[in-house]
């Protein structure tokens, strides 16, 4: 019997099923939208052992916070699914994302909990017509906000208490009914359909469908925040460490798991930007993790940094693109982004980025401010690299 599991690319209506997840160029992907966004450390422990046991032997965290295994093969799907449910939880149904702190965030303005809860219950019978890229964000607008995320439906706390709420690309200003301004906007997407955004939809059609519940407000501030360093819970502190390019090693994250309640850490949530939020960490974790692979200094120029697995896990690769991130790592200036892709689909960052390295059979291909299938302005070698991209990202 098969366990059924949120697969990346899977329709909702039927609970998805490993039985059919996406097929990509390093075997079969799953996407795991663990519940809560919360792991006990051992739970940790489990999960990457389980990933490195069924998969290609890392563990990701996706930029929006879920956990992602790949090169599973079908033969394995199904034990891997009874695998992780015993040991987790997973969300199905509509995607209702809230920051990774909320409700313990000593800077939030509202606990977005309670309202995340309502739209997810309200939304039970629409879910069907939804597609599964469908999203709704609330966010109680702390120090760790959502704002860098694309959203279908967007509340933010006010200063003062209540919401406002985007639609698509549009701001329609506050409303004291946020679960039924968010539940009219799903009710028009179900209405057009699950290949359905709001993107699509046009704004006559969302303001006769929240223009009475609306009032003129101003967009809360929302200023760009960092899940990595110290940060500080209402009782607790936590520190957020980053993995490089989305990826860690399973053994690494099988021993930070065991590590961590000698360092005071009960629990673990996933964050966005490929982060982990290790809470109740005291300051002897940063110490102990300087030599080790994870991101622990905001200023990392890894951060800036998109790359895929490239040709060490897919066959799709023509360049070992993490690898070659890593070695360019050192010479990104601090204002260019850059995008390095085993292949043209540029699976890691499908948008626009200041720079993108992308392999081809004849060498690296050289974007400037576009995509991985866009036109590259150069073909370079790898000896040519450092000079070609140190020069591109001054100017």
């Amino acid at each position: 019997m098969s366990i059924a599991l949120p697969i990346a690319g899977a329709r909702r209506g039927a609970c998805p099923s490993l039985d059919a997840p996406m097929q990509t160029g390093d075997g079969l992907l799953a996407r795991l939208r663990v519940a809560g966004g919360r792991l006990t450390p051992a739970a940790l422990g489990k999960l990457a052992s389980i990933a490195g046991s069924f998969g290609n032997g890392a563990i990701e965290i996706t930029a929006r916070g879920n956990l992602q295994v790949r090169g599973l093969r079908a033969a394995g799907t199904a034990p891997f699914a009874r695998a992780v449910e015993a040991v987790v939880g997973i969300e199905r149904g509509l995607v209702v994302e809230t920051p990774p702190l909320a409700g313990s965030d000593p800077y939030e303005v509202l606990d977005p909990r309670p309202l995340a809860r309502t739209i997810r219950d309200g939304s039970a019978a629409l879910a069907p017509r939804l597609g599964p890229k469908v999203t709704v964000i609330v966010d109680g607008n702390g120090q760790l906000n959502l704002a860098d995320l694309k959203t279908d439906i967007r509340l933010v706390a006010m200063a003062g208490g209540g919401w406002t709420i985007t639609a698509g690309r549009h701001y329609f200003g506050a409303t004291a009914q946020p679960a039924q301004a968010a539940l009219a906007v799903l009710s028009l997407l179900a209405s057009h359909g699950p290949d359905a955004r709001a993107t699509d939809l046009d704004h006559i059609q969302l303001l006769a469908a929240l223009g009475h519940l609306c009032t003129d407000a101003p967009a809360p501030l929302q200023p760009g925040t960092t899940p990595i360093g110290r940060l500080d819970l209402k009782t607790t502190g936590v520190v957020g460490l980053g993995l490089p390019f989305g990826a860690s090693p399973f053994r690494a994250l099988v021993d930070l798991a065991a590590m961590a309640p000698r360092h005071g850490v009960t629990e673990f949530r996933l964050a966005p930007h490929h982060a982990l939020l290790a809470i109740g960490a005291d300051s002897r974790l940063i110490e102990d993790l300087t030599d080790s692979d994870f991101i622990i200094d905001p200023a990392d120029p890894r951060r800036r940094i998109s790359a895929c697995i490239g040709s060490a896990g897919c066959g799709s690769g023509h360049i070992a693109a993490r690898q070659v991130a890593n070695r360019l790592a050192g010479i990104m200036d601090h204002h260019a982004d850059l995008h390095v892709a085993g292949c043209a689909k540029g699976c890691a960052h499908p948008r626009r980025a200041a720079l993108t390295l992308v392999g081809r059979p004849d060498g690296y291909g050289l974007v400037i401010s576009g995509t991985a299938g866009d036109t590259p302005v150069t073909v370079l070698r790898a000896d040519q690299l450092e000079i070609a991209l140190g020069a591109a990202a001054q100017g």
